[in-house]
């Protein structure tokens, strides 16, 4: 056991009087002009007292392993399908595929988000006096930015692996995901907001998690000054040449895959099954809700490249997104596609 871990009955506590105050003093904007939000260390989230609770209960009292695994990544950009692959690469020889958890657990329950699920109330298990009782290597997932995540993640050795996906794809996927949780906030007669409304948020950076470049660029400059520390991993890479990137992962988490491995077809096997069309056909991502809200089958859905180009995407918009990432990318060596090759 980690000596610096909170120890099982030690209670975790973060009163809503501080949080309500610190609300008070933080900027607000609304998103898609239905959902306030609230800027905290300069990136938006919902305005929602537990869930700040959470983001502040996590930064305060997480204590990294240096063998911790971490996903990290922007909303909509691929988080459940790499936390599909490495919990698949990592527990290859307890659970060989045709054994695999997923087939009854959907990933988000596997390889839990720390802010809001499990520093939140989403599962009975784990919960913040669990994390010491995990074994090694735990797996868990963040959407936070990096320079926000707790001091132990920094210094530690644990690593991260962060993925995302070009911004329109992120747009679009955010806009389907978010249809169910917009009717339940704002009422089910609420208009919907159409995707230029999505639009205009994103590119002003008022998303939630957002702004989506800052959040993007935090952790591809940690990949490049600390790449032991941190894997980063473009979702459009990892459709080009899944073997290629799952090798990568393998690698960097200190299960690389042997020749043998390979011959045999497990890297294959882990691809096809880690699909999204085979994850959304698996029981367990069916039915259910995650965090009592998002339905579990809302996390599949199309995973390609460019579907943006079927929505109402005009040229003008996508002219305006290109001088927008040419502006936020320029001198960091780091570039999205947004259509197939």
């Amino acid at each position: 056991m980690n000596p610096n871990e909170p120890h099982n009955d030690q209670e975790i506590i973060v009163h809503d009087e501080e949080v309500e105050q610190l609300k008070q003093g933080l900027p607000k904007t609304m998103f898609l002009n239905k959902i306030e939000l609230l800027k905290y260390q300069g990136f938006w989230y919902l305005i929602d007292t537990n869930m700040l609770k959470s983001i502040l209960m996590f930064q305060r009292h997480f204590q990294a392993r240096d063998t911790d695994l971490i996903v990290a990544s922007f909303p909509k950009t691929g988080t459940t399908w790499l936390k599909s692959i490495l919990y698949s690469v990592v527990n290859r020889f307890k659970h060989p595929i045709k054994q695999s958890p997923l087939f009854s657990n959907h990933p988000h329950e596997l390889v839990c988000r720390l802010e809001y699920d499990i520093y939140g109330d989403a599962f009975e298990y784990p919960r913040p006096h669990h994390l010491n009782e995990l074994p090694s290597p735990r797996l868990f997932h963040t959407h936070l930015p990096y320079m926000t995540l707790p001091e132990s993640i920094k210094v530690s050795g644990c690593r991260i692996l962060y993925i995302t996906r070009n911004p329109l794809d992120t747009l679009v996927s955010m806009m389907y995901f978010a249809m169910k949780p917009l009717k339940e906030l704002a009422g089910e007669d609420v208009e919907l907001p159409s995707i230029e409304d999505y639009f205009e948020d994103f590119c002003e950076g008022k998303f939630i998690n957002g702004p989506f470049f800052e959040h993007v660029i935090e952790y591809w400059k940690q990949s490049l000054e600390q790449p032991k520390k941190v894997l980063f991993l473009k979702y459009e890479d990892l459709k080009k040449d899944p073997i290629l990137h799952l090798k990568r992962v393998g690698e960097f988490v200190g299960m690389p895959f042997t020749q043998s491995e390979e011959r045999e077809g497990v890297i294959k096997e882990i691809i096809e099954f880690c699909s999204i069309n085979n994850l959304k056909e698996l029981e367990g991502n069916k039915s259910g809700v995650i965090n009592k809200i998002y339905d579990k089958k809302s996390y599949f859905r199309k995973g390609e490249v460019g579907d943006w180009t079927n929505h109402n995407i005009t040229p003008a918009m996508v002219e305006k997104m290109k001088k927008l990432m040419q502006e936020k990318l320029e001198g960091t060596g780091l570039s999205f596609e947004l259509l197939p090759h």
